[in-house]
């Protein structure tokens, strides 16, 4: 079964190779944070679902920062699938796997991403069209010692790997070093404190650093 991400979208991811994780508490950070990150080079970010402005900064980023590839992430419910897309998600990311809601995105056209940690998890995504995983919490659950050991069964389907949760500019050229690993993300670029302090100047830094070390 092919790819759910447009062909496009995916050069894009592999191209950049890092995904900003974003937590934003205020709207009227969100552009000058994409722009920010767009100033460092980093053009994919992924807002988190975990404060109650995260689609309204969306909207904002989607209409005044259109270069950016906007999508967002920690998707729990069929529901905010269908308040995502209708705010213009570009694509959806979900810390787990289920089933109602991968099948929502399929049915919204959504590029989707869930979350595996086992196996089983990869079996279950894979038996729902999935190719594209989030490998989440990467570090914690045991790195790329227990990704390579995991993934094997399943390369042969295409399945690819963004592993988040734990990676950081001391350990992201090893992730990056593994073919299957189409890019990372983290939210160590651009974290809660840099944000509502508005240090755009210190996110473009780490932004800028991200990517040299991705492109080394």
């Amino acid at each position: 079964m092919q790819s759910q991400f447009p062909p496009e979208m995916l050069d894009r991811i592999q191209r950049t190779r890092v995904v900003s994780v974003l937590v934003v508490d205020q709207v009227q950070s969100a552009v000058p944070l994409a722009r920010a990150l767009l100033a460092g080079g980093i053009d994919i970010m992924e807002l988190t679902l975990r404060t109650p402005v995260a689609i309204d900064c969306l909207k904002e980023i989607r209409k005044e920062v259109p270069e950016m590839l906007a999508g967002v992430g920690t998707i729990l419910t069929p529901e905010q699938v269908d308040q995502i897309v209708e705010a213009g998600a570009l694509f959806g990311v979900a810390p787990g796997l289920n089933r109602r809601v991968i099948q929502r995105a399929q049915q919204c056209g959504l590029p989707f991403a869930p979350g595996v940690m086992t196996p089983s998890d990869i079996e279950a995504a894979v038996e729902l069209g999935c190719r594209e995983l989030k490998f989440f919490p990467a570090e914690p659950s045991g790195g790329l010692k227990i990704l390579n050991s995991m993934k094997a069964p399943y390369l042969h389907l295409g399945v690819k790997f963004i592993p988040l949760g734990g990676v950081n500019l001391t350990n992201m050229t090893s992730y990056l070093a593994n073919g299957d690993v189409l890019a990372v993300g983290g939210s160590w670029i651009a974290p809660p404190e840099l944000i509502d302090g508005q240090k755009w100047d210190t996110i473009s830094s780490n932004a800028a650093e991200a990517c040299r070390i991705a492109n080394s």
